[in-house]
């Protein structure tokens, strides 16, 4: 697997810390990593922004690289609008990460929001990149109540555009699951299509990075190189 499209079911659900634990697993079985951020928003120049905190947490040897960066906190097409700059097309996105891949073992491309978020006015998506890139995607989701809908309707998305689903992954399992999350287990599966590949653990980005990068393989499961298992 060259290129993973890390998408989820909607937004601040865990995808930076997962696709940062996803990089420092390849990065501690030596493989070289690359991680593309398309669109940045709501982060002014000069802050540090998801590629920032990717490589903060799984280490400097991670290549970052973000194609546009949007001040307001907004869909990537709207924040472009409203900021009067160019958006990102998904050519752009599938160029870039096309190039990424000569040069590295796994490129990891992390969306904003969910898979159907507009990138541009003619209404391109993180699903038409990864159509172009022939790139399977891995679904971050909630863990409690209301995610299977969200987890269904994005499966059905990726099947209706002939995608592969390379598994879900929790972004943010809590300390003390009630008993939706708990029950949410055997149902994600279910409702994405695909097997449940991870729980990433609430507050994993606020671990030191050297106890980030040691625990991360005990979250994934090892399709994506970790040693999780339900």
């Amino acid at each position: 697997m060259t290129i993973l499209v890390v998408s989820g079911t909607g937004t601040e659900i865990g995808k930076t810390v997962t696709t940062a634990a996803l990089a420092a697993v390849a990065l501690a079985g030596g493989r070289s990593v690359a991680v593309l951020k398309p669109a940045q928003t709501g982060v002014a120049p000069g802050e540090p922004g998801d590629v920032f905190e990717v490589r903060r947490l799984a280490g400097e040897a991670v290549t970052g690289a973000e194609l546009a960066r949007f001040p307001e906190p907004l869909a990537p097409a709207t924040a472009a609008r409203r900021a009067g700059m160019t958006p990102v097309r998904p050519e752009d996105v599938a160029g870039a990460a096309t190039k990424l891949a000569t040069e590295h073992d796994l490129v990891l491309v992390e969306g904003a929001g969910g898979l159907l978020v507009r990138f541009d006015e003619e209404g391109g998506t993180l699903a038409d990149a990864a159509r172009m890139l022939d790139a399977p995607v891995l679904v971050v989701a909630t863990a409690g109540l209301g995610t299977l809908n969200a987890t269904a309707l994005t499966g059905e998305a990726l099947r209706a555009r002939e995608l592969a689903c390379a598994g879900v992954v929790v972004g943010s399992w809590p300390a003390e699951p009630d008993l939706a999350a708990r029950c949410n287990l055997v149902d994600l599966p279910e409702a994405a299509g695909a097997p449940l590949a991870g729980l990433v653990p609430e507050g994993a980005g606020r671990l030191a990075p050297t106890d980030f990068r040691t625990r991360a393989a005990g979250w994934l499961a090892p399709a994506l190189g970790g040693v999780w298992s339900i």
